[in-house]
């Protein structure tokens, strides 16, 4: 989703289709379960700030193991709704709050949270902006746990190298990333690369069963022809190339 952003389609348009979709991004509850045990159990009255957080599906997943109080962030109120909602309707709405706000303009206190998550949105400010921004928001010895675009080779054909420069142009390969992670003052944790799974399952194939009502919705619309096209490149690309990136779960600990 944040590559969209990159490329200039417009903000409304793209969190109108993806507010109705489970996820806004590559990733499972497997994976999240999975990054969340590198952090260990935290206590009751932990805090855990989500940013860029969607509609919450992994929200959801954090409250669900774990005890602590959650405030999910992100950009566009009507994702903010829907995730309040499902708070609501599953019971946890005494520990998980969503809230409209701006990743790199956080409203909370420094040093507030024992851990911070973010899948799939730390491009879109700059993985090293958005680890600098956030540390002081963390408690010491407290965890970061992002996803973020990486290459796996140190070298890839020059069509998905462009398309992805285009659209995150700070992406990097896993270990300069893991250096980048070291040098905003954490100590790495684990790395790991998420599964095809996740982006063939659980990102691309909602996308295409929701292609023809949004085009229908928006019959006429140029720009929302063109997001589409995009969606549908994207997923011809990542099938061509997906030996080369993906999106790879960062954990550290604030020194």
């Amino acid at each position: 989703m944040e590559e969209m952003q990159s490329n200039g389609f417009d903000f409304t348009l793209i969190n109108e289709f993806f507010a109705e979709l489970e996820r806004q991004g590559p990733g499972s509850a497997e994976e999240t379960i999975r990054a969340l045990r590198f952090v260990g159990t935290l206590a009751s009255d932990a805090k855990i700030a989500d940013l860029g957080c969607g509609t919450g599906f992994q929200t959801m997943v954090l409250a669900q193991n774990t005890a602590a109080s959650i405030t999910a962030l992100d950009l566009y109120a009507g994702s903010i709704d829907k995730l309040n909602a499902t708070a609501a309707t599953r019971g946890l709405q005494d520990r998980v709050k969503g809230i409209v706000g701006s990743m790199d303009a956080l409203p909370f206190q420094k040093e507030e949270f024992d851990l911070i998550w973010s899948e799939g949105a730390i491009g879109s400010i700059g993985f090293a902006k958005g680890l600098q921004h956030w540390h002081g928001f963390l408690k010491k010895n407290g965890y970061i746990a992002v996803t973020y675009e990486s290459w796996f080779t140190n070298e890839r054909p020059a069509e998905i190298e462009q398309w992805w420069l285009d659209a995150v142009p700070e992406i990097a390969t896993i270990a300069d990333n893991i250096a980048i992670l070291q040098k905003t003052g954490y100590v790495p944790v684990a790395a790991f690369t998420l599964p095809e799974s996740c982006w063939l399952d659980n990102y691309f194939l909602p996308q295409k069963a929701r292609h023809a009502d949004f085009l229908q919705t928006h019959a006429g619309n140029k720009a929302a022809e063109d997001l589409v096209a995009f969606m549908r490149r994207e997923a011809e690309l990542y099938l061509q190339y997906k030996q080369y990136y993906g999106y790879v779960f960062y954990i550290g600990k604030k020194i």
